[in-house]
């Protein structure tokens, strides 16, 4: 551990790799909505936050989950569709709290696809945060809908079908999903937001 006269202790969130203060403080200066996106190994949380004294007000949010209990989703919550359909969700539910616009809130940068998948959600659900398109994948159309999951499920069914039964286990034996057909299912999920939201 450091030692020495101008040696000083990171605060606590700042050491735990939680909360980037700089980042924060350039945010909260600007006294606009945060969209907060964040990614977890199952799960994606994306909110609207509104900054105030007392402490941070959130407007929006919406949870990977609400794609299971309420959306007919039934295969993995984790992965880059899910993450897309959950920033729609929580830009269609802000758009019917009248948020207009906001700034995008990364805070440390973990799990890149799917955070960038979460906000392109955002970004189609209408409502306006700056960004440049440069900043997505060049295929991130194709994994949102998941595409990448159909190629791959494809190519191991053909190459090797033990393996193809051993890593899409849970979609098949769990959920009885068939992979290939996962972009039906992200259209059919999309659709059900739409219309009920």
């Amino acid at each position: 551990m450091a030692k020495g006269p101008r040696y000083r202790r990171p605060f606590r969130r700042r050491a735990e790799g939680k909360t980037n203060y700089h980042k924060r403080m350039k945010l909260l200066k600007s006294k606009k909505l945060r969209a907060v996106i964040r990614a977890s190994n199952n799960h994606t949380i994306v909110q609207i936050i509104q900054s105030k004294i007392g402490g941070d007000k959130v407007i929006v949010s919406a949870h990977s989950k609400e794609l299971v209990s309420k959306f007919g989703w039934n295969a993995n919550t984790g992965n880059i569709p899910a993450a897309y359909l959950t920033g729609f969700l929580a830009g269609i539910r802000a758009k019917k709290q009248n948020v207009q616009d906001a700034i995008l809130d990364l805070g440390i940068f973990y799990h890149r696809n799917r955070v960038l998948a979460a906000f392109k959600g955002i970004v189609q659900s209408g409502i306006d945060i700056p960004h440049n398109e440069d900043f997505f994948p060049s295929n991130i159309e194709e994994t949102i809908k998941g595409s990448h999951i159909e190629q791959y499920a494809s190519l191991l069914k053909s190459e090797n079908p033990e393996k193809y039964e051993q890593v899409f286990s849970s979609y098949l034996k769990k959920n009885n999903i068939n992979p290939q057909k996962i972009s039906q299912m992200v259209s059919n999920t999309f659709k059900k937001i739409e219309s009920s939201t």
